[in-house]
């Protein structure tokens, strides 16, 4: 290997004033001669070595490439009024809906710049009072995450109360990885007990009696924490008191090392349902009955083509939602001495079934229409009552209890914050009870759905966001977001680090890709495996039909997305670098012949399919994997800011960085190719908020500045 002494900061940034129309000097990333074989087709990989992430040369190369990035973004002459503007935006208390436990409602609060929300409790009758919203201002702290570590960057991700609210379980993330730690507290004495639980993944704490269930892998090699493969999901039951060593393996399956194996319990605790996933795009189901000393699993869903999900357990009655004969779901009620007879309590409807809880005696049942949420109170019997009426498209969420009529939900949309309602499951009535105050004026904006025609004809529904007054004279900036995978539906939601962008007049588009649940499961398998090029279509349609509206024009848009939505961006900026002005893939997926053999990829296979399934698959593969159909020839490229984090064990920074080491090498044009490589950070979930204003601040610097825009600022 070639020395790291070329690798260091300092490396000489030249450009000129206008930053996409310099030449960049990239940090030198040695090319190794290493090649694999698929089905008889030789494939280059020559930075294999940046998938150790943990070497000095790595470490060497990452921190030059921030450094140049650093430079690059240090340029644009608005970062700092754009800093303070996001920061002011951002700082307005946020409260999450109450839930209660034990007789006392908890629930999150941030007043504003906190780096974690925090966990308070009230008393039952002070919520219930007509000053509630006054007396949560006066709530007592239960649980502060801010204070388990001095910067910010451990996470609480999930808390978990006993069945009478005496014992609360809670997990935690260090610096954004999907490894979970258990802790326990007694709730009267807000003292942990003792009880620590590691190696824990993709997991909650399903509480029976005086223990939990929980589902851990085996402790990882060193080195390998965050890039080894998982395998051999467990499901583990710990009691309280004792040391982890002593778990209890509750349920697993050796043939299967490749899956995932989640716990739940019901409130009452009487049965213990497990999920196994990974195999296909479905899971299966297996329910045992807690109040018998001998009893065994039962399979009550067992086609892994399908999903299902156990939403209630009344006595012996148990609810489920499935997708099996029903592709936009429906709600079936059977017994466990008959697992396999379901009675349907509400039969599929034209529009996919998101949600179904039992609330006040009644059914509340959300479904997606057109992208967007509508909520309904069915009877239990699952007669349709009534309509919950949302102000506008967006996306809503429930929390209440089986026999309190009284509940609260959330209600977002894109300029829309997340506002707080109660809800008379028995009348239907809403009454508002918190509005949050954010620094801007959602009148200012106009939000709308167009329907836009992808390549084979399928229409493809997306949202636009503008200020009042836009003119469509084909010059507005458009930041065009998309995701398109992984039966995930992209509803409206709020997020404050759009505004400057559309103070400034650009357009937010948000588009509703196939791959998604929008429109039931055919949607979701009109976008996986060898029908993904459909995603790539579609976004591309969306980017067409904005510039032919006269909305934007080529060159004037940013594309965006993270994760899959990463691959998106790489794969469209590939086949079609002439439509943008900008790109932000964020930790994405861009070695599509890889990607299975790190962490848990291999569970993304029901959707990408692999390059060891076929030489069919190698080829379909091969010919849109971002990593590998980077053009060479000149074409121009898009100026690109790519981001990842060193803690991110769900999509493998390596992804990036030879994404980005292939871009620098290629001869793609002047425009910057630029990595920005976060330290003590993940996936992105739980990142504590004085990271997420940094990198806000850089994604939407670098979008605004490559698009032209020259924002002011007070």
């Amino acid at each position: 290997m070639k020395t790291n002494k070329l690798m260091i900061m300092g490396i000489c940034l030249l450009c000129t004033a206008c930053g996409n129309k310099g030449k960049i000097t990239y940090p030198e990333a040695e090319r190794q001669d290493v090649t694999d074989n698929y089905f008889g087709h030789e494939v280059a990989d020559p930075y294999r070595w940046m998938e150790n992430d943990t070497t000095a040369q790595v470490a060497a190369w990452v921190e030059a490439e921030n450094g140049v990035t650093d430079a690059y973004l240090q340029k644009i002459p608005f970062l700092k009024s754009l800093n303070r503007r996001l920061t002011a935006l951002a700082d307005y208390e946020k409260m999450g809906m109450p839930f209660k436990k034990g007789g006392k409602y908890y629930f999150f609060r941030n007043d504003g710049l906190q780096n974690q929300s925090v966990l308070y409790v009230m008393d039952s009758a002070e919520m219930e009072a007509p000053d509630a919203l006054q007396r949560m201002q006066k709530a007592e702290v239960f649980l502060d995450p801010n204070k388990l570590s001095d910067d910010g960057t451990v996470a609480l991700t999930g808390v978990y109360f006993n069945r009478n609210g005496t014992k609360m379980a809670y997990t935690i993330s260090r610096s954004g990885s999907d490894w979970s730690e258990i802790y326990v507290m007694d709730v009267q004495s807000r003292q942990l007990t003792g009880d620590h639980i590691i190696w824990a993944k993709f997991t909650g704490a399903a509480w029976h009696g005086d223990g939990f269930y929980y589902s851990g892998y085996p402790q990882p090699k060193e080195g390998s924490e965050l890039s080894g493969i998982n395998e051999g999901h467990t499901v583990y039951y710990h009691q309280v008191g004792t040391p982890q060593s002593q778990d209890r393996i509750a349920y697993q399956d050796k043939r299967y090392p490749q899956r995932f194996y989640t716990a739940s319990t019901d409130k009452e605790e009487h049965w213990l349902i497990i999920d196994e996933d990974g195999a296909d795009n479905g899971n299966r189901v297996f329910v045992k009955n807690l109040n018998q000393q001998n009893g065994t699993f039962v399979e009550v869903a067992s086609d892994f083509r399908y999903r299902h999900a156990i939403v209630a357990c009344l006595d012996e009655d148990i609810y489920m939602m499935t997708n099996e004969d029903a592709p936009n779901y429906r709600l079936v009620r059977f017994g466990i001495s008959q697992p396999k007879r379901w009675d349907e309590v509400v039969p599929e409807s034209k529009n996919p079934m998101s949600n179904a809880q039992v609330i006040g005696g009644k059914w509340i049942l959300t479904y997606g229409q057109d992208a967007s949420d509508h909520a309904y109170i069915y009877s239990m019997e699952g007669k349709k009552e009534r309509e919950i009426q949302l102000p506008t498209f967006g996306s809503v969420s429930f929390s209440g209890e089986k026999k309190e009529r009284g509940c609260f939900y959330t209600f977002t949309s894109f300029t829309f914050p997340a506002v707080i309602y109660r809800l008379d499951v028995e009348t239907g009535e809403s009454v508002k009870f918190r509005t949050p105050q954010v620094a801007f004026n959602p009148e200012d904006y106009i939000c709308e759905q167009l329907f836009v025609t992808s390549k084979d004809g399928t229409k493809v529904p997306m949202f636009i966001t503008y200020k009042k007054g836009l003119q469509r004279n084909g010059k507005n900036p458009v930041y065009l977001y998309g995701y398109g995978g992984f039966n995930i539906s992209l509803t409206p939601g709020f997020s404050p680090y759009r505004i400057p962008f559309l103070e400034a007049g650009g357009i937010y588009a948000s588009v509703n890709l196939r791959g998604g649940s929008e429109y039931g499961e055919a949607w979701h398998l009109a976008g996986t495996k060898m029908q993904k090029q459909n995603v790539f279509d579609d976004c591309i349609a969306a980017a067409e039909h904005l510039i032919k509206e006269k909305y934007t024009k080529a060159g004037k848009i940013c594309i965006a997305g993270g994760s899959n939505g990463g691959l998106l961006v790489g794969a469209v900026v590939n086949q079609r670098p002439d439509l943008f002005g900008a790109a932000l893939p964020a930790v994405g997926v861009m070695d599509m012949l890889r990607y299975h053999l790190f962490t848990i990829g291999w569970n993304w296979a029901p959707d990408y399919g692999t390059s060891a399934d076929s030489e069919e698959m190698f080829k379909y593969l091969y010919a849109y994997s971002p990593l590998h159909n980077i053009r060479n020839d000149g074409t121009p490229y898009p100026p690109i800011l790519i981001t990842t984090a060193d803690h991110d064990d769900r999509v493998v920074p390596a992804h990036s960085f030879k994404y980005a080491a292939t871009l620098q090498a290629s001869n793609t044009g002047n425009a910057p190719k630029l990595i920005m490589i976060e330290t003590k950070a993940g996936h992105g979930a739980g990142k504590p908020l004085s990271k997420v204003l940094e990198s806000q601040t850089a994604t939407w610097g670098f979008a605004m500045y490559e698009l032209g825009m020259q924002p002011k600022w007070e």
